[in-house]
C-alpha cells in the first residue's frame, strides 16, 4: 500500500466538510425516549436523554452539553470511525486491480500538491474537487467491482463521519457567536471605564498660579500662531506671555539675528489679538544677548549677556538695563548648549514657584543644573545638580518648581522623557509625546498664567496646552460626637497651713 493512501479517509472527511461541497447526507428519525405524544426528530449519532411531559404536552429534556469547543467523547468516536475505515480500505486494497492502483497513485499527488498549498484555501479545495473525481472515478470502474461493497459501506461511514464533524462545526460557530457577544460587551465596558477615567484626570481648569495637581499628564497637538515679524530668515528666538503678573496682559517676540545668536530687539504686543494682527507693538533695541534662553517674569526680561557668563535684567516698560551680573561657574559661549540649538548655555525660566535659571558648570561635567534666583538681586537662593547630559536635550521647562527635560525622537516629535521635582529632590522618567511642525525647538516658555507651553519653532511662533493630573481628595471622616455629660472635676484637698 502507498503511505499516502493512508491520508485518503481524512481527505474525504474534510471533502464533505468544506462549505460549499455537496453533502448526500441523510436524516435518521427514531422514536425519543421522551414519553411524549409524538415523536422528537434526532440524529442517529446524537445520543438519547430522558425526558418528561408536562400538563400542556410540552416535551422537556435535559441535555448535558461539554464546556468545551469540541467535546473529548466525540473526537475520539470521529477518531474510531477513521480508523475503521482505515482498516476496511486496507483489506479492500489487495482487491484493487494495477489500474486502480494508478489511480491512487493519482490522487497521492494531488495529495502533496494539496500539502504545499495548505495556507491557500482556493487552491486546497481545488486539490480537493480533483481528488473527490479520483475517487468517483475507481468506483466507476468495471475493475473494481469486487470492491464495490466495501467501498460503499466506506462512502457510509464517511457519510456519518461527516455528519459528526457538522454537528461539532455548528457547536463551534454557537460558541464562536457567544463569544463575540461577550467580548463585545467587555470592549463596551472597557470604552466607559476609559472614558470615566479621562474625566477623573482630567478635571476643571486649573486656576492661573495653581499648583493643584500631581504633575504633567499630556501635551496638546500644536497650534501655530504666525512666522514671526522679521521673517523665516530668523529661525532662532524665542516668545511668551506676561508670565505670572495677570493684570500685565502682553505678549513678547524676540528673534535672534539670522545667525542664530545675538539678541538686540524685540517687540511687545497689549493682547493675542494684537500679536495676531502684528498691530499696537512697542518694538525695543538694545545691546546684545546671546542665544534664546530669554524669558519675561513680572514684567522684566532675563537673558544672557552677550559674550559672558552674566546674567541681565531690562525693565520692559522702559527697556532700560537694570542689572547685570555673573552667574557663579557657569559655562558660556556655546560650551554647553542644548542639542541643535546653539548659544544657549544659559536658560531662563519663570513658573509658579518663582525665577529660574538652568545652565552647566565645569563641575557639572555637561549635567544640567537647576538654580532658582532672587528676583530682586539676581544672586543664586539654592541649587540642584540633575543627572541628565545637557547636550543631548533638546530644552527644557519648569513648571511648579518641577523641571521637565525634552529630547528629539524624529524631526517631527519630541518627548518630554524626565522630570525632576525640586520640592522633594526626586527625580522620574515619563513619556509624554510632543508633535511639532519643523524640526527644531528654540526658545521654551511655561506660562503659569494660562498653563500653555510657548515655543518659537524655526521661525514660527508655536503653543501648546498642558493637562496636569489632578489631585483626588479623599473624603472627610464623619466624626460622631457623644452626647455624654463630663464626668465631674473633685479637686484634691490640701491640708490649711
Amino acid at each position: 500500500m502507498q503511505p499516502a493512501l493512508a491520508l485518503t479517509v481524512p481527505l474525504l472527511l474534510l471533502l464533505l466538510v468544506l462549505p460549499g461541497q455537496p453533502q448526500s447526507l441523510e436524516e435518521e428519525f427514531t422514536p425519543s425516549s421522551v414519553n411524549c405524544g409524538q415523536s422528537q426528530p434526532e440524529y442517529k449519532l446524537v445520543k438519547s436523554v430522558p425526558g418528561s411531559e408536562d400538563e400542556d404536552g410540552l416535551c422537556h429534556c435535559i441535555v448535558h452539553l461539554s464546556n468545551n469547543l469540541i467535546p473529548l467523547k466525540q473526537l475520539e468516536q470521529l477518531q474510531s470511525i477513521a480508523q475503521e475505515l482505515m482498516d476496511k480500505y486496507n483489506q479492500g486494497l489487495s482487491r484493487v486491480s494495477t489500474g486502480a492502483v494508478g489511480q491512487g497513485q493519482q490522487l497521492y499527488r494531488h495529495i502533496l500538491s494539496w500539502m504545499q498549498h495548505e495556507d491557500e484555501p482556493s487552491l486546497l479545495r481545488l486539490e480537493l474537487e480533483g481528488a473527490r473525481k479520483l475517487v468517483d472515478q475507481l468506483m466507476a470502474k468495471g475493475e473494481v467491482c469486487e470492491a464495490e461493497n466495501l467501498l460503499s459501506q466506506l462512502q457510509s461511514q464517511v457519510a456519518n463521519a461527516s455528519l459528526t464533524l457538522k454537528l461539532l462545526a455548528d457547536s463551534d460557530q454557537r460558541s464562536l457567536c457567544a463569544f463575540r457577544q461577550k467580548v463585545d460587551v467587555l470592549e463596551g465596558r472597557l470604552s466607559e471605564c476609559e472614558r470615566t477615567k479621562r474625566q477623573e484626570d482630567s478635571g476643571p481648569p486649573l486656576p492661573p498660579g495653581s499648583c493643584a495637581h500631581r504633575g504633567l499628564q499630556k501635551v496638546s497637538r500644536p497650534f501655530v500662531v504666525q512666522l514671526n515679524w522679521r521673517g523665516s530668515s530668523h529661525k532662532a528666538g524665542v516668545w511668551g506671555d506676561s508670565g505670572p503678573n495677570p493684570d500685565s496682559s502682553l505678549y513678547w517676540v524676540a528673534p535672534l539675528s539670522s545667525d542664530d545668536r545675538y539678541f538686540d530687539s524685540y517687540r511687545m504686543y497689549k493682547s493675542y489679538d494684537d500679536l495676531v494682527l502684528m498691530k499696537n507693538y512697542k518694538e525695543w533695541t538694545m545691546g546684545y544677548g546671546d542665544g534664546s534662553g530669554n524669558t519675561v517674569y513680572e514684567n522684566f526680561m532675563y537673558f544672557n549677556y552677550y559674550g559672558t557668563h552674566d546674567i541681565a535684567k531690562v525693565n520692559l516698560s522702559s527697556n532700560t538695563l537694570v542689572l547685570q551680573r555673573p552667574l557663579p561657574s557657569a559655562t558660556h559661549n556655546n560650551r554647553f548648549s542644548y542639542a541643535g540649538v546653539s548659544w544657549k548655555d544659559i536658560d531662563f525660566a519663570g513658573d509658579e514657584k518663582g525665577l529660574w535659571v538652568l545652565y552647566v558648570t565645569e563641575e557639572s561635567k555637561g549635567n544640567l543644573v537647576v538654580s532658582r534666583l532672587y528676583t530682586s538681586n539676581l544672586e543664586v537662593e539654592k541649587t540642584w545638580h540633575t543627572s541628565q547630559f545637557k547636550p543631548a536635550l533638546s530644552g527644557a521647562f519648569m513648571a511648579c518648581g518641577v523641571l521637565y527635560a525634552i529630547r528629539p525622537l524624529s524631526t517631527r516629535q519630541e518627548e518630554i522623557f524626565y522630570a525632576f521635582d525640586t520640592t522633594t529632590g526626586r527625580e522620574h522618567h515619563l513619556s509624554i509625546l510632543l508633535d511639532k511642525m519643523l524640526e527644531t525647538l528654540h526658545g521654551i516658555n511655561y506660562s503659569p498664567l494660562d498653563h500653555k507651553l510657548y515655543v518659537y519653532n524655526d521661525g514660527y511662533l508655536v503653543y501648546y496646552d498642558l493637562s496636569f493630573q489632578t489631585l483626588k481628595h479623599r473624603p472627610a471622616r464623619k466624626v460622631s460626637w457623644l452626647s455624654t455629660e463630663p464626668n465631674p472635676v473633685i479637686p484634691n484637698k490640701t491640708s490649711r497651713p
